[in-house]
């Protein structure tokens, strides 16, 4: 019986158009153009470095994506049993016919080859969006892009706020955002007329949200103004500041963007929990990991602070997850936000749904967003979710709790898409 449930809710929940609320892709050049776009992501980069493939045999300067797909598929073979590799076998099934069950050095030029051609086709970006039932895709802008030549209806703009928190410091950040902003942020009131300004400028460019990925260390705290412009008169003369003049800079920083967000309505995605450059040997994009020593105590006060502001929470620990189940539980702002990076296994996507399903209000879930990079990955990638989502659902809550299939397919439908339209105001 619950497998019958569970296929009769997935096929419903497979219906539903999507709107992927968080991720990495250039607008300018959304869909692969070649099979390396897609098996260069960092998952399958990373997991071949430590499979033994070594970083210069995937980083050579120079060497030409097809080049590139055969040493990869070098390693194939020991990632066979991941979730990862599922996701790369069922691209090339859906999108380009491949009928085998695995890709092998005696199949992969012609799998190469075939897609190679399709997304050399003019409409390939429309076709992947339409195969993915890809109603919007939200962005990672960094602050001084100037949102221009792409449909940013389609491609809805996010205020990535990375580089101004933690690297403000740096002269390329100042110069970045003094150019886009036309401030010159030498003390505290001008910085904040210049972040003012940012916001401005991607709201007015159908930006639904700010966002930040963070330190498992980082609490942020209310700064005073007047604290802050003798450090950042030490930065502008290019004195080195003591770590905690540079925390006091990030925190205020950080505290001003959280005021925007008040004023301009916009969410403020987190993402909590990252260290990064652990593995400095890595290849790229494959040296951070998280830490379970963080804790969403951390930020007490600025959820405390902010009540009218909407935090999207990710975190990387699964005690990390039950610690937000518990903030979204008792915080009013508090809203689970996916299964960010190391999370997005079905073995861990399974317990922390479960938990949320079982103990958060409805409202106040975004279920899920794809992380990626290129537009092929999004319908492996929810596939995924939804499979789960639909057995969660299936026993949870039909079964065991004996809601009608009708009543469990609404709530599914509420954390894929409902919420996302109502906490971003998507569509």
């Amino acid at each position: 019986m619950s497998q019958q449930v569970k296929q009769n809710i997935l096929s419903e929940l497979e219906q539903l158009p999507l709107i992927d609320p968080h991720t990495h892709i250039n607008p300018h050049s959304a869909a692969s153009t070649t099979l390396a776009d897609i098996m260069g992501y960092h998952y399958y980069t990373e997991l071949a470095h430590s499979a033994g493939l070594p970083k210069e045999r995937i980083e050579e300067e120079g060497l030409a994506p097809k080049d590139k797909v055969g040493r990869l598929v070098e390693k194939l073979d020991d990632l066979d049993n991941t979730t990862q590799l599922s996701w790369l076998i069922e691209i090339a099934q859906e999108f380009f016919g491949f009928q085998d069950e695995k890709i092998t050095p005696d199949n992969w030029e012609n799998l190469y080859d075939t897609a190679l051609a399709k997304m050399s086709e003019d409409d390939w970006e429309q076709q992947v969006l339409k195969q993915s039932k890809l109603d919007q895709v939200y962005l990672t802008n960094e602050f001084d892009d100037p949102l221009a030549g792409f449909d940013t209806q389609l491609y809805v703009p996010c205020l990535r706020t990375d580089d101004l928190v933690f690297h403000f410091t740096k002269s390329a950040t100042r110069e970045r955002l003094a150019k886009a902003t036309g401030v010159e942020a030498g003390n505290a009131a001008s910085l904040k007329e210049a972040i003012g300004k940012l916001f401005k400028h991607f709201t007015e460019n159908n930006a639904r949200a700010c966002a930040i990925s963070l330190p498992p260390t980082f609490s942020p705290q209310k700064v005073e103004s007047t604290s802050i412009d003798p450090i950042l008169k030490k930065v502008t003369d290019k004195s080195e500041l003591s770590g905690t003049e540079a925390n006091s800079l990030s925190c205020f920083i950080f505290w001003t963007l959280a005021e925007y967000c008040a004023e301009f309505k916009l969410p403020f995605d987190l993402m909590i929990g990252v260290n990064r450059r652990v593995y400095e040997e890595g290849v790229y994009q494959g040296q951070d990991l998280y830490d379970s020593r963080t804790s969403l105590y951390l930020y007490k006060e600025l959820l405390n602070a902010f009540p009218t502001v909407t935090f999207p929470i990710s975190v990387l620990a699964p005690t990390s997850n039950q610690e937000l189940v518990s903030y979204s539980w008792i915080f009013p702002n508090v809203v689970t936000n996916g299964h960010w990076w190391y999370s997005n296994i079905p073995a861990h996507i399974e317990l922390d749904c479960r938990a949320r399903l079982q103990a958060v209000p409805q409202s106040k879930q975004i279920g899920y967003y794809s992380d990626m990079y290129k537009l092929e990955f999004a319908l492996p990638k929810f596939s995924m979710y939804r499979r789960v989502l639909a057995k969660v659902l299936a026993n949870d809550f039909v079964i065991d709790r004996g809601w009608s299939e009708e009543r469990a397919i609404n709530l599914g439908k509420t954390v894929l898409r409902g919420n996302v339209e109502r906490i971003f105001g998507g569509c």
